[in-house]
């Protein structure tokens, strides 16, 4: 009998949070994980944690800073090199910045990691999709705050609103989602994105009373903010589910207005497309 291949897995922002959760319970799903991780340091702590508690765990560290888009070509190219096919794509990693900052590339840094790094990573992988394969972006529900100004994005002289510009960057997760299912459509490859909640990691605390208005009664823990991920990674009834935003109960719902406007999925597309290099995307 035929040894079944072994699938993979590759997430991004895995030192913590939802992340490090999602990357531990694909391990113990039976995929080979490999995390994509800024800091390698914390990314072999994190790997040799997963191995502990799963000890049939095959879990992989690739180095990629996705605010980097040298790095983030580097990254794919080792995955392409050494994981494919890839079964699974979840970009899940995300920052959140008080003060306006810029990537190496001239980027506005939450866009450039939250956005760009993602949306390239993910068209070079694209090819090396399994038949079946998922993509799920990590977005949030403060999308639905968003507003999507794409002449500010590499002007440094741009104002900076920090709540603005995360919500700017998770209606850019939402856009691409749905643009993406559209372009995948037919194919068998499903992307799916998905609001995990309010999660108490890293990124809460300073951000707790702007995110305020966002913010229900309930703020999960990791483990219970990992799940509509792993949901959607692992449901076997979602294999034909496609271009939908998910909610932290994993149910779908409408996104915002502006994430369903194809014009302006477009335009993103368009504008990423130019911005890391991928012209005839």
């Amino acid at each position: 009998m035929k040894a079944q291949a072994i699938r993979v897995a590759v997430v991004t922002g895995t030192t913590h949070g939802i992340g490090r959760v999602t990357a531990r319970e694909l391990a113990r799903a039976g995929y080979r994980v490999v995390m994509l991780c800024r800091n390698s340091a914390a990314a072999s702590s994190v790997r040799s944690s997963i191995c502990a508690a799963v000890p049939t765990a095959l879990v992989e560290v690739v180095a990629c800073d996705l605010a980097s888009l040298a790095s983030v070509r580097a990254a794919a190219a080792a995955v392409c090199s050494g994981f494919a096919p890839i079964d699974l794509l979840i970009n899940n990693a995300a920052i959140v910045s008080s003060s306006h900052r810029t990537s190496d590339d001239g980027f506005e840094l939450v866009f450039a990691t939250n956005h760009l790094g993602p949306f390239l990573l993910t068209e070079l992988l694209r090819p090396y999709l399994a038949p079946q394969a998922r993509i799920i972006n990590v977005a949030s529900s403060a999308h639905f705050r968003g507003g999507l100004a794409l002449e500010r994005v590499a002007d440094p002289r741009a104002p900076y609103r920090a709540v603005a510009a995360y919500a700017q960057s998770k209606l850019a997760n939402v856009l691409h989602a749905f643009a993406l299912a559209r372009r995948l459509a037919d194919t068998g490859i499903t992307v799916n994105c998905l609001h995990p909640g309010v999660v108490a990691t890293n990124l809460l605390p300073r951000w707790l009373q702007m995110l305020k208005p966002w913010i229900t009664r309930t703020t999960f823990d990791s483990e219970r903010g990992a799940r509509s991920t792993l949901y959607l990674a692992l449901e076997p009834g979602l294999q034909s589910t496609s271009g939908r935003y998910f909610d932290e109960n994993h149910v779908i719902q409408a996104a915002a207005p502006a994430a369903n406007e194809i014009a302006l999925q477009e335009a993103l597309w368009t504008a990423s497309a130019w911005w890391t290099g991928l012209h005839d995307a």
